[in-house]
């Protein structure tokens, strides 16, 4: 008796004894449960254990002189079988991420296609395949193809999704945000209507590709992305999608935007200062004037961490500009203008200059080369320096400050190489815009839900899936009675455990 669960057997038309956990209610009896049929003591032993264990475990009123039952096995090896290993919890714990990232209310399809860019990167036929492998999940190829570019009409959701997040779990203001931007190449030679020959950074010069935009938080949390043509200069890519984020966020927000030296331009400094915002972004020392450049060297002492602000005229607008000396990028700085002095004295040795000697110069006598000794002591004045451009004034931010804030854009670099890595979201095999658009958005909520893991697990995303995928569960049915039982293995891993913990997760998945 257990509460008010009783085990009882009884004998079967067939010669077995059936054990069945039992509810007694107005003198009528009620199976609650039926535990399976004995055909041997042994059977008859092995199904009462699990009989009382079951009741123990559902009665109402546990009993307080709990019986210790005989440990009988609750499977006999000899008479099971092994009906297959899955990987549901690899699935049931990244379902519970994207929900936790808010993606929980798009149709199932979307969040699977972004689980698989997580667990097992592949094209968008394979995806549907391994899914049905996998976990059992069956999606017809053509809806698939036909629901994928209806994701575009969710990416509004998706992006307020991502800002509430970063702003409820991360705890970010947006007070500065990280902008940069990648490509993103095609397994073709031929350009289409989208897809163009640009400057890649994927060294893929042959091949049509996008240009991709990305703001993260300081942490590296992705919140909003732009996708543009492959032609598109990347330095025109900031402000459109600026002025996105502003709109997502408020107008009462006009973050710091950090970024690197590719987006300083004339246009993109002018429009910045014109609509509020403020910036920091790399300067390109070896661009400015060799008055300024002999300031800054008279100016910056030459001790490891030394910084100086120096006022500066860029393009008709006033900024700052913030010098920094570091030992070791005077000593990597160094090296690397010993080689170029080689290689130009040696080219020049053998009347052959070449196209890419920077020490070379065309001599007054157009037909013949010269060292250029003026860009020698130029770039020996610059070395070790790095410069950072900012309109931020130093009441607001002080020197050390505007550093450290360009220092972060490590972290929107680093979910680039995850989207190209770990993700794998090149190369694209999609033609429509609609398509490549849809395939980016999908990426785009992977990131979400893997850096979200990294950031709150401080582990990386391929030691999370690694962990993971290492938890099986294993069918096992017992022959004598039927019962399938399944076996976790797994549960324990480093990763897995601060997944349960992070998201809540139950053990009955």
């Amino acid at each position: 008796m257990r509460g008010d669960l009783t085990v009882r057997k009884i004998q079967t038309a067939s010669g077995a004894t059936a054990i069945q956990v039992v509810r007694y209610e107005s003198s009528r009896c009620v199976v609650v449960q039926h535990i399976g049929s004995a055909h041997t003591a042994d059977d008859c032993e092995a199904l009462l254990a699990q009989a009382h264990q079951y009741a123990e475990a559902h009665c109402v009123q546990p009993s307080l002189f709990a019986q210790e039952f005989a440990p009988a096995p609750a499977v006999d090896m000899r008479q099971a079988k092994l009906l297959g290993v899955t990987h549901q919890f690899a699935r049931y714990a990244l379902l519970a991420c994207a929900a936790r990232c808010g993606l929980g209310r798009l149709h199932a399809l979307y969040q699977d296609l972004a689980i698989m860019r997580i667990i097992e990167p592949t094209s968008k036929l394979r995806t549907l395949a391994l899914l049905e492998r996998y976990f059992k999940v069956s999606y017809a190829q053509r809806t698939t193809y036909r629901l994928l570019p209806s994701l575009l009409n969710h990416q509004v959701q998706i992006e307020e999704a991502a800002i509430m997040l970063a702003q409820s779990e991360l705890n970010e203001t947006f007070n500065l945000v990280l902008y940069d931007v990648t490509t993103l190449y095609f397994e073709s030679f031929k350009e289409y209507d989208f897809q163009r020959l640009g400057f890649s950074k994927d060294n893929k010069a042959q091949q049509p590709q996008i240009v991709i935009g990305l703001i993260t938080t300081r942490s590296g949390f992705p919140v909003m992305h732009e996708v543009f043509e492959g032609n598109t200069f990347e330095g025109h890519t900031m402000l459109q999608i600026l002025k996105r984020f502003e709109q997502r966020v408020g107008n009462h927000c006009k973050p710091v935007i950090v970024a690197d030296a590719a987006m300083l331009s004339k246009e993109n400094m002018q429009r910045l200062n014109e609509q509020g915002y403020r910036f920091i972004v790399g300067a390109r020392l070896a661009n400015t004037t060799q008055a300024f450049i002999e300031q800054i060297a008279k100016a910056l002492p030459r001790t490891d961490g030394a910084s100086q602000r120096f006022e500066y005229t860029y393009v008709k607008q006033k900024v700052d500009i913030v010098c920094e000396f570091s030992v070791a990028r005077y000593k990597k700085d160094k090296r690397e203008m010993d080689k170029q002095i080689v290689r130009a004295q040696a080219l020049l040795a053998r009347n052959e200059p070449g196209r890419r000697a920077k020490f070379v110069k065309k001599a007054d006598d157009k037909d013949q080369f010269e060292f250029d000794t003026a860009l020698r002591n130029k770039s020996e004045k610059l070395l070790g320096i790095k410069g950072y451009v900012t309109n931020v004034p130093p009441t607001e931010l002080s020197d050390g400050q505007i550093i450290a804030y360009y220092h972060d854009l490590w972290h929107v670099e680093q979910a680039f190489r995850m989207t190209k890595t770990d993700l794998q979201t090149r190369p694209i095999f999609h033609r429509t815009e609609e398509a490549i658009r849809s395939h980016v958005l999908v990426c785009f909520m992977a990131l979400m839900m893997g850096k979200y893991l990294e950031i709150k697990t401080s582990m990386s995303l391929r030691k999370i899936r690694d962990d993971l995928w290492q938890v099986h569960e294993a069918h096992i049915r017992d022959e004598r009675t039927g019962y399938v039982h399944k076996l976790k293995v797994g549960l324990d891993l480093p990763a897995t455990a601060k997944l349960i913990d992070l998201l809540k997760l139950e053990n009955t998945y």
